[in-house]
């Protein structure tokens, strides 16, 4: 298969990179920078998405048979929310306007920030839990918008170039090695702790970024048809701690359709392993013993 993946350098794109080029894919990593090394079976060319006629030249001129966007700003914190919003959407909108017009499949990231409640200048509780890929979308910051304004620009891109694409919501993403969820664990105290801090807002929800690669994988596998999305978190919380008891603890109530059990995800990915096939494999206390790695591309 031929793909163009973007976002190729960063932490998402990367990894898909290394898997399909593994797999013997003809891979195009297009970011805003070249990385430093080489990879067999992917080359790289640098460019600005939010350019239209970069986004064409790299992703409609090469005629793949699929695009992978992961390209964009991944969170709130890193730039100001108006430049998080215009780049991202504006980029999304080329992305799959181009693949679009090379007739190319894609598989994006959305994210589960278009829920609204992990950024939330209010944190409020989901009306049922887990939450499903049905719960209502009601974000009020810029990056979670933005996210769930790409969706609205890949049913754009259904209607007007008659195909599929696919939008995974991925809850906060974890690498082999990183340590990121254990300092919020450890530092954790349901005593003290407010609603929207700690890593309450998405109520301590993750993926290993390998789980994540392969439901993207298991997407490009699939005939899906139309646009669908599909949430993409681990099967429990990183906290090691009852999730609905965590959440009354915090929050001082649960909603009243609630079922969870145990320390299973306050986000459900039935939907992915019904229609998909996936299943997550990697859990945190795993992935933290690990050796930190990331693709060899990237360091040259």
């Amino acid at each position: 298969m031929k793909l163009v993946v973007t976002g190729a350098t960063g932490g998402i794109g990367s990894w898909v990179v290394e898997s399909l080029a593994s797999a013997g894919h003809e891979v195009l990593g297009v970011d805003l920078e070249r990385p430093s090394g080489e990879r067999e079976n992917a080359t790289f060319l640098a460019g600005d998405l939010t350019e239209q006629g970069v986004a064409r030249e790299l992703i409609r001129d090469p005629d793949p048979d699929a695009v992978v966007h992961c390209a964009g700003v991944p969170a709130m914190g890193i730039r100001a929310g108006g430049e998080t919003f215009e780049t991202n959407v504006v980029s999304t909108y080329h992305a799959l306007e181009a693949a679009g017009l090379a007739g190319a499949e894609v598989v994006w990231t959305s994210s589960e920030s278009t829920y609204g409640m992990p950024f939330a200048a209010t944190p409020s509780l989901p009306d049922y839990l887990p939450i499903d890929e049905d719960h209502p979308q009601r974000p009020e910051d810029p990056y979670g918008t933005s996210k769930l304004v790409g969706e609205v620009i890949a049913e754009r891109a259904v209607r007007a170039f008659d195909v599929p694409v696919t939008s995974l919501r991925p809850a906060w993403v974890s690498y082999p090695g990183s340590q990121q969820l254990a300092r919020v664990r450890e530092a954790f105290d349901p005593e003290t702790v407010e609603p929207g801090d700690q890593g309450s807002g998405n109520f301590w929800s993750y993926v290993d970024v390998r789980d994540l690669v392969s439901l993207v994988e298991a997407a490009l596998a699939t005939d899906v048809e139309g646009h669908e999305a599909y949430l993409a978190v681990a099967a429990e919380n990183y906290l090691g701690r009852p999730t609905a008891e965590t959440i009354e603890d915090v929050y001082g109530d649960l909603p009243t359709d609630c079922t969870l059990e145990g320390e299973e995800s306050a986000f459900a990915t039935a939907k992915a392993r019904e229609e998909l096939g996936w299943e997550p494999e990697h859990t945190w206390r795993e992935t933290e013993a690990e050796e930190a790695v990331e693709p060899s591309f990237l360091d040259g």
